[in-house]
């Protein structure tokens, strides 16, 4: 069996502005500066409780983002990152490059950071059904942890496996560790820390299908 697995955000929906346009409504004229500042945050507090449900990960890393960025944020207003997720756009290259995949006979999949409730409300907007959804929620950890990687092959012993994303860190690195093929979605065009870590790249979906 052929699969494909993605990571969701940043990969399939549009994860930075969704960020943004979300802190601006509780901190108007400072989405942008806000994003810049979220962004290690919430890898740092996945780092320190990986146990922690997403949804609050993104409450504390955005007051830990206003602390440093001197804007000031109410506590009920914390968790606006998690009531506006499951809104946040999917990138206009994503349906008819996923349709081709099914088309082709590829089995898809997600490997999240995310809640089981939070990446239903987005699979909603997605518009290619998956088969299969690995969440933090069900592995206890987040990536670059390895545990959604281990969970879905052990779960779905897969003959052919590539992973596709745009997180280097959380997703190229552990992918490269375990061997996979992989396909670097580089929406930032960045440079890879490791020139050895991306195997494809695409500066989006686009010409996804014909590649593999």
């Amino acid at each position: 069996m052929r699969w494909a697995t993605f990571d969701c955000f940043g990969t399939l929906v549009d994860w930075r502005h969704g960020i943004a346009t979300s802190a601006e409504l509780v901190a108007p004229g400072h989405g942008a500066r806000l994003l810049d500042a979220y962004v290690p945050h919430e890898q740092a507090v996945q780092a320190e409780s990986p146990g922690m449900r997403y949804r609050e990960v993104t409450a504390e890393a955005l007051r830990r983002a206003c602390a440093e960025a001197g804007v000031g944020l109410r506590p009920d207003d914390a968790g606006i990152l998690a009531a506006t997720l499951p809104y946040w756009p999917v990138f206009p290259d994503v349906g008819t490059e996923l349709g081709r995949l099914r088309e082709a006979g590829w089995r898809l999949a997600l490997l999240t950071n995310c809640d089981r409730d939070l990446i239903a409300g987005t699979r909603r907007r997605l518009p290619v059904a998956f088969d299969a959804v690995i969440t933090s929620e069900d592995v206890g950890a987040y990536k670059p942890d390895l545990a959604h990687f281990t969970t879905f092959r052990d779960a779905f012993e897969p003959e052919r496996w590539v992973h596709v994303a745009q997180s280097y860190a959380h997703d190229l690195v552990p992918a490269h560790r375990l061997g996979l093929r992989r396909v670097w979605i580089n929406r930032q065009d960045v440079r890879p820390a490791d020139p050895e870590v991306p195997q494809d790249v695409l500066p989006g979906l686009r010409g996804l299908a014909d590649l593999l």
